[in-house]
């Protein structure tokens, strides 16, 4: 499901709300109108001055007689709004008892605050929806409200320089931490893609977590989605199987989302099927002008061995490749706990 199509089910959802709320206005008037037959009468007479007063505008004569029109025509106007009040106040009967309820006043439940203007703009309501379906079509859930930039924690890693990598692990997590952090601030769909690599339990999953989050809060569509699982729902949907409405929009997501952040690739079971897949998807984003994060437990030299050349030689050119390295923090946060 694109960012087009989670728009189109939102709007479908305002034209419900709406629909919802004139129902709820016509039945509350027609218990009113049978409580209080005057009310109805009321309301039919302010209906008829109102187009009298527009007639009353556009019509020809002297300024004077245009003018004594309408001062009359409001005041019988106003006679009847107070008489309507005096009616429903006796019933314990609010005056806006027959406005339509909606779930934001702001925007009316269309979205748009600014609906008669060259652009209209987007109601706050409109604008948290949009966040909320992109949260629950990133399939993170509530994990982003643990894994993101501010609970990162540097202080996890090694402060030992590392004689192969000549920076300590901390360091080096510090400075993927900005990359990333910065590639989340700046996003635009297509501004680049990232490739995380390194041994398991060094913070990629964490910092994919957090660029989701940061591109998800700023409006973008994100799918986030494991390689093993990616490539046993195309599978799946290739020969028909467990093939549903929510299987299609994710397949959808994966070219159409501003960012896919596939996560953990090397650990689905590599054949030729999946590696056309993979190319597919790596090179369609590319084509389609799509920005994509990869994670990976293997290094530059077990991607070329497992992956065929057209793939890797796709992520050395378009990917900004991020070495990984140092101490399974997991297994220190393990024993850390235990201690």
């Amino acid at each position: 499901m694109g960012k087009l199509t989670v728009y189109k089910e939102i709007m479908r959802g305002y034209e419900a709300a709406r629909h919802e709320a004139r129902g709820l206005r016509e039945r509350r008037q027609a218990s009113l109108y049978a409580a209080l037959p005057r009310v109805q009468v009321i309301d039919r007479e302010l209906a008829g001055l109102g187009l009298k007063l527009v007639r009353a505008s556009m019509g020809a004569g002297s300024t004077d007689t245009l003018r004594g029109t309408q001062e009359t025509l409001r005041s019988t106007q106003e006679a009847l709004l107070q008489e309507k009040s005096r009616l429903l106040t006796a019933e314990g009967i609010p005056d806006d008892y027959l406005t339509d309820v909606y779930r934001c006043n702001l925007c009316g439940d269309t979205g748009f605050t600014a609906r008669d203007s060259a652009a209209p703009v987007e109601c706050n309501c409109l604008k948290q929806r949009l966040i909320d379906a992109f949260y629950a079509l990133s399939n993170l859930n509530d994990v982003l409200a643990r894994e993101n930039f501010a609970s990162f924690k540097s202080s996890l890693f090694s402060q030992t320089v590392s004689e192969n990598e000549g920076i300590s692990p901390r360091d080096n997590m510090k400075l993927m931490r900005k990359v990333a952090e910065k590639f989340a601030k700046d996003f635009t769909p297509g501004a680049g893609n990232l490739l995380f690599y390194g041994k398991t339990g060094l913070g990629k999953t964490f910092l994919c977590h957090c660029i989701a989050k940061m591109v998800l809060d700023a409006g973008f569509t994100v799918l986030y989605i494991t390689a093993p699982r990616l490539f046993k729902i195309v599978q799946a949907q290739q020969f028909n199987r467990e093939r549903d409405a929510a299987t299609d929009s994710r397949l959808d997501a994966v070219q159409d989302a501003d960012l896919l952040v596939l996560d953990d690739l090397g650990a689905e079971y590599s054949t030729i099927v999946t590696d056309s897949m993979l190319f597919d998807v790596v090179n369609q984003r590319l084509l389609d002008g799509r920005s994509t994060v990869i994670s990976t437990n293997l290094t530059a030299d077990e991607m070329e061995e497992q992956y065929t050349e057209r793939i890797v030689s796709r992520i050395k050119g378009y990917y900004r490749m991020l070495k990984f390295f140092g101490e399974d923090i997991r297994v220190k946060k393990k024993h850390a706990g235990l201690a």
